[in-house]
């Protein structure tokens, strides 16, 4: 395969919590690391990357038996970090663009997909600034626990859906603003079982899945209802849940007839 495309460049735009930027920097070195501070995330990632999965392939009626399923389409992961979620997403068949404000993230992903002998496009930009370039439009958008760290969730959305191609599909992944996600993400996650850094999270930033729908307003994308992901502690892991209080993902579908 071919090397990982790092095009470095200086990302700015709406979008940008220069404090979040400047903590996830700090970490950009350990991402891969999985008993290190992303260790959550490492344990988080299956579930992510399995719903995805069968997600795109029931919508675009693929063959679940290929090995590369998605080979031909093209996906945008915004907020790539380490590249957690681009790296699989190659693996299956797509033509990946990792998108991260930080430029320490990007160099930790491109390095990491080299070592893999992955062709991940990684862009040091934010997604505003990919649209204003008149950057084709993809077939899968993911924005997974990005939204939250944004200064402006609502352009951030609309312009993630603004790359979406008709008949694709837009991924959300984010925190419920919700007493119990208070409870268990930063009081339990962050400072009685420190899973992750204290500060990873403001509560004031998680949105509820009818913000998210009404962020989508105006767009052609059609939100889908949220699903929970729970985490199970006897076994250690996470799965798909009924209960959204906490994490959830959503998807919204843009219909092939509807237009911007």
């Amino acid at each position: 395969m071919n090397t990982t495309v790092n095009d470095s460049g200086s990302a700015e735009g709406f979008s940008i919590d220069q404090g979040e930027v400047s903590r996830f920097s700090a970490l950009a070195a350990k991402w891969w690391d999985v008993k290190g501070e992303f260790a959550p995330l490492h344990k988080f990632n299956p579930t992510r990357v399995k719903f995805i999965r069968e997600t795109c392939l029931e919508h675009f009626a693929l063959d679940y038996r290929k090995r590369a399923p998605f080979e031909g389409l093209q996906l945008l992961d915004v907020g790539c970090g380490g590249g957690l979620l681009s790296e699989p997403m190659r693996r299956m068949g797509f033509t990946v663009t990792g998108l991260d404000a930080s430029e320490k993230n990007i160099g930790t992903a491109s390095a990491h997909a080299a070592q893999g002998g992955l062709d991940i496009r990684y862009l040091n930009q934010t997604v505003e600034q990919l649209a204003a370039s008149g950057e084709v439009l993809y077939d899968v958008v993911l924005t997974m626990e990005v939204i939250e760290h944004v200064s402006d969730p609502e352009a951030f959305l609309k312009t993630c859906a603004s790359l979406v191609n008709p008949g694709g599909l837009l991924f959300v992944a984010t925190l419920n603003r919700t007493a119990k996600a208070y409870g268990l993400a930063i009081i339990g996650a962050e400072y009685v079982l420190q899973w992750v850094p204290k500060g990873t999270h403001d509560w004031q930033k998680f949105l509820t899945p009818e913000e998210i729908r009404n962020f989508l307003d105006g767009t052609p994308l059609q939100p889908e209802p949220p699903v929970g992901v729970s985490y199970q502690p006897i076994s250690g892991t996470w799965a798909l849940s009924d209960d959204t209080d906490v994490n959830y993902m959503m998807v919204a579908k843009y219909p092939v007839t509807a237009a911007f």
